[in-house]
C-alpha cells in the first residue's frame, strides 16, 4: 500500500468532531497502525461558518455533502444520521462509486442494511458500521470476527444509555420516571425529543443489526417487538429492587425452535448477573455462544469520545486493506427473518396494577388470571387507602406472553382498575 488513505466526512456534529480530532491528534499512530497516513481530504455540514473547535482550514469544505461520493476520496464517512434523505443518498452513491463507508447511522443499518451490503459487495467495497451499535464498544467486530468460530443462540444488551441513566437514577434517588428525565435532559444525556430513546426504537435499531450478524439474517427492525420506559414509576423501581432485581431496557434476540425473536422491553434482572450491575449511561452486551459460553461487553455507548473512536477503528482497518462482508456473512446468504412469535415465549412475569382498595377486587383480578391459565407466584398489596386507587404487585408462575396480555386487557377494563398495569418479564436466566 502505497499513498495515504483519503477520506472526506459528511457532517461536523459532536461524532465528526471528535473523528477530526483523533486524525489530527493521532496521527503518528494511526499512520503506525494503519501502515500508511491517514488523511482527511473534505468536509461538509450545514454551516461553514460554525466554531466547531477545529481546525479545517486545510480541508477542502464541500457545500453538498453528496459531492463526496465523485471526489478523489478511498472512504466517505457519513455521520448525517437518519435512514433515509441525504445520509441514504450518499451512502448509495459513494458505494456505486467504489468508495468504502464508513457510518455510525444505525436506522440506515436497521432500515437498509441488507441492500447496502449487497451494494458493497458488488462494488467490491466495504460498508463498515462499528460505531452504530455500543459506541465504544467493538461488539460489531466480536460479533463478526472474534466470535466467527461460534453458532451463536442469543444476544441481550443494554444498548441505550439514557435508559440506562434514567432506571438507575430513579433507583437512587426515588424520583419518578418525568423528574429524571429532565435532568438527563439537563445534562446532555437525553435529547430535547426523547422518544427515540425512551420508546426504545433506538434499541430495536442496534439489536436489528446484531441480530443479522449473529444469526446470518437480513436485518429486519419491522419485526423487533418494541416496548419502552415511560409506564414505569418509583413503586415499579422500589418493588424490583425489594425482590432482588433491577429493572433494565434490554434489546435480546435468540433462536428458539429454529425461529428469532427479537425484543426490546423493560425486564427484571437479577442484581447480582452480569447485566444488572451496569449502571448509569454504560452499555453491556451478552453473547451466548456454542463454544464460548456467555462473555459480557461493557463499555461507553455514547458520546463523542467513543463513536469517534469506533469511527476511526473503521477507517484503520480499511487503510490496512482488510475487508469483509459488512454483515459477517455475504448479503446474498442473509435468510429472511422466520419470526418467532412472541405470544408464545414463556417465563415469569412481573404485573403491578393500581386497584381500589375494595372487597373482591383481588378475586375478580385472580378469576382473570386463572380463565388464562396464569397462575400466581407472589403477591403483595404495600398501602391501605380505601378513598384511592393503591399499588398491588404479584410475580407469576410460567405463562406464554400471549396470555399475560389477554389477562392485563381484561384487568385494565375493570372499573375497580385505574390505568394501565405495568407488566415486566423476569429474566432469570441472564
Amino acid at each position: 500500500m502505497t499513498g495515504s488513505f483519503r477520506i472526506g466526512i459528511a457532517g461536523l456534529g459532536t461524532v465528526g468532531v471528535g473523528v477530526v480530532r483523533i486524525v489530527q491528534d493521532n496521527a503518528a499512530l494511526l499512520a503506525d497502525r494503519a501502515g500508511r497516513a491517514i488523511e482527511i481530504v473534505a468536509v461538509s455540514s450545514r454551516d461553514k461558518s460554525k466554531d466547531r473547535g477545529i481546525d479545517c482550514s486545510t480541508y477542502q469544505w464541500v457545500d453538498s455533502a453528496q459531492d463526496l461520493a465523485g471526489m478523489d476520496l478511498d472512504v466517505v464517512v457519513e455521520l448525517i444520521g437518519g435512514p433515509e434523505g441525504l445520509a441514504h443518498d450518499l451512502v448509495t452513491a459513494s458505494l456505486k462509486n467504489k468508495k468504502h463507508v464508513v457510518t455510525a447511522n444505525k436506522a440506515l443499518l436497521a432500515h437498509h442494511g441488507y441492500a447496502l451490503a449487497g451494494l458493497a459487495e458488488q462494488h467490491n467495497v466495504t460498508f463498515s458500521y462499528e460505531a452504530a451499535v455500543a459506541g465504544g464498544i467493538p461488539i460489531i467486530k466480536a460479533i463478526r470476527e472474534g466470535l466467527a468460530a461460534n453458532e451463536i443462540q442469543s444476544v441481550c444488551g443494554i444498548l441505550n444509555g439514557t435508559c440506562n441513566y434514567i432506571l438507575s437514577n430513579m433507583r437512587e434517588t426515588g424520583r419518578d420516571f418525568a423528574d429524571v428525565l429532565q435532568e438527563a435532559q439537563d445534562l446532555g444525556y437525553a435529547e430535547a425529543d426523547p422518544a427515540f430513546d425512551v420508546g426504545g426504537t433506538d434499541t430495536a435499531h442496534k439489536l436489528a443489526i446484531l441480530a443479522s450478524l449473529a444469526f446470518g439474517i437480513k436485518p429486519s427492525f419491522d419485526h423487533v417487538h418494541l416496548r419502552g420506559i415511560r409506564a414505569l414509576t418509583s413503586v415499579d423501581i422500589t418493588f424490583a429492587t425489594e425482590l432482588g432485581y433491577r429493572i433494565k431496557l434490554l434489546g435480546m434476540a435468540q433462536q428458539i425452535d429454529g425461529q428469532i425473536l427479537q425484543i426490546v422491553a423493560p425486564c427484571l434482572v437479577p442484581v447480582d448477573s452480569a447485566l444488572g450491575g451496569v449502571e448509569d449511561v454504560l452499555n453491556a452486551v451478552q453473547v451466548k455462544g456454542d463454544f464460548v459460553d456467555a462473555p459480557v461487553f461493557i463499555g461507553r455507548g455514547a458520546g463523542q469520545e467513543p463513536t469517534a473512536s469506533a469511527v476511526v477503528a473503521d477507517i484503520v482497518d480499511l487503510a490496512r486493506g482488510i475487508q469483509i462482508p459488512s454483515l459477517a456473512i455475504p448479503a446474498n446468504k442473509l435468510k429472511d427473518l422466520d419470526f418467532f412469535d412472541v405470544n408464545q415465549r414463556v417465563g415469569r412475569y412481573y404485573i403491578r396494577m393500581n386497584v381500589s382498595d375494595k372487597p373482591g377486587v383481588l378475586a375478580d383480578v385472580s378469576a382473570i388470571l386463572r380463565d388464562h391459565n396464569v397462575s400466581i407466584e407472589e403477591l403483595i398489596q404495600r398501602a391501605r387507602d380505601a378513598d384511592k386507587p393503591v399499588p398491588v404487585m404479584m410475580i407469576t408462575h410460567e405463562a406464554k406472553y400471549g396470555d399475560i396480555a389477554k389477562s392485563v386487557a381484561l384487568i385494565e377494563a375493570l372499573e375497580s382498575c385505574a390505568g394501565k398495569p405495568c407488566v415486566m418479564r423476569i429474566e432469570d436466566a441472564l
